[in-house]
C-alpha cells in the first residue's frame, strides 16, 4: 500500500491508508528491521541475517517482515531456500511527504 503524494488535505481514504501505514511502522521490531536492512552494505538481508541481531526467533522475524512487505515497505526476492528483503524505494519518501509540514505543501491546497 503506497500512498499518493499529499499536495492537498488528505481524503478520508488517504487518511485511512496513512494511518494503516503508520501503524505498521509504529512497532519497535519493525523499525529495527528496516534499519538493519538499510544498513547492510548490499542494501538487502535475508531472514537468517536478521534473527540474531534482533534476538528473536525466525518465525517472529518472518512475521514482521511479511507485515512490512504486505504494507509496501519492503521488496523481496526468493533465492533458493532464502528470501532476501530490501527497502521499497518509494515507501519511506511517501510517508515523509505525507507528513511534510513545509509551506509549499501547506499552501498547495
Amino acid at each position: 500500500m503506497l500512498l499518493p503524494r499529499a499536495r492537498r488535505p488528505l481524503t478520508p481514504e488517504a487518511a485511512d491508508d496513512l494511518a494503516t501505514a503508520l501503524k505498521v511502522v509504529a512497532d519497535a521490531t519493525r523499525l529495527r528491521l528496516l534499519g538493519l536492512i538499510r544498513s547492510q552494505p548490499s542494501g538487502e538481508a535475508c531472514t537468517c541475517d536478521l534473527t540474531e541481531p534482533l534476538g528473536l526467533t525466525q518465525p517472529t522475524v518472518t512475521h514482521h517482515l511479511r507485515v512490512l512487505y504486505e504494507a509496501g515497505f519492503l521488496e523481496r526476492e526468493k533465492r533458493g531456500r532464502q528470501t532476501y528483503y530490501r527497502i521499497a524505494p518509494e515507501s519511506m519518501s511517501v510517508l515523509c511527504q505525507a507528513l511534510d509540514p513545509s509551506p509549499q505543501l501547506l499552501a498547495a491546497g
